[in-house]
């Protein structure tokens, strides 16, 4: 296997394991707390999982099925836990493929944009680094500790331009993956990584 792509592997697992333990801590009366204007901490949950779940069929370049749940209730299952692992353990499954990294693969929601697979899988991590902040934020849980993992996120963040399907594109707040409503603070000079990449998305340390 390619030595980049075990260490991006690895980044992404570490991710996937930030969301995991968000999740994990989210109280039975936290589900419906607002994580962001017009979602719920379980509308961003089910929106994680739904983008584990289209990730085998992005990388392999296949229609998404009819049958692929898309509502918040469907994609929960009654387990967001379970429903989140089940479906990161999907993602984690076709990225553990060996491949070119060059080629390039779909952007979720991007318009037919392709990005090289390294690049993507990179914006994985981010959009799931962020998500986790936004989730221990809005639960009172820790916030991303992973210091390493921040840092490799806030480089990628720094080389290449936001796109559609990656949180911090300039659109209306109703997506979770938005950048947030205007006047969102921008990264100064010097910042921290945890800050800065924060700042990039939208979002306040």
């Amino acid at each position: 296997m390619d030595p980049r792509q075990v260490l991006l592997l690895e980044l992404f697992q570490r991710a996937q394991a930030q969301v995991t333990d968000a999740v994990d801590a989210v109280e039975p009366q936290q589900w419906d707390a607002v994580v962001l204007p017009g979602w719920t901490v379980a509308d961003l949950v089910a929106h994680l999982v739904a983008g584990q779940l289209h990730e085998p069929l992005l990388v392999d370049d296949d229609p998404v099925p009819a049958a692929m749940p898309t509502g918040t209730e469907d994609l929960l299952a009654g387990d967001p836990l379970g429903s989140w692992e089940a479906a990161a353990d999907g993602a984690l499954t076709v990225w553990a493929v060996p491949r070119d990294l060059d080629v390039p693969v779909p952007v979720a929601g991007g318009a037919q944009q392709r990005v090289p697979a390294a690049v993507h899988l990179m914006d994985l991590v981010v959009q799931l680094l962020v998500h986790s902040w936004d989730l221990a934020r809005a639960t009172g849980s820790d916030p991303v500790g992973d210091a390493d993992l921040v840092e490799a996120a806030w480089e990628h963040a720094r080389r290449h331009p936001v796109r559609p399907g990656v949180p911090g594109l300039p659109v209306p707040s109703a997506d979770p993956d938005g950048a947030g409503p205007a006047g969102a603070p921008s990264p100064a000079v010097g910042t921290d990584p945890r800050s800065g990449l924060l700042a990039v998305y939208g979002r306040r340390a």
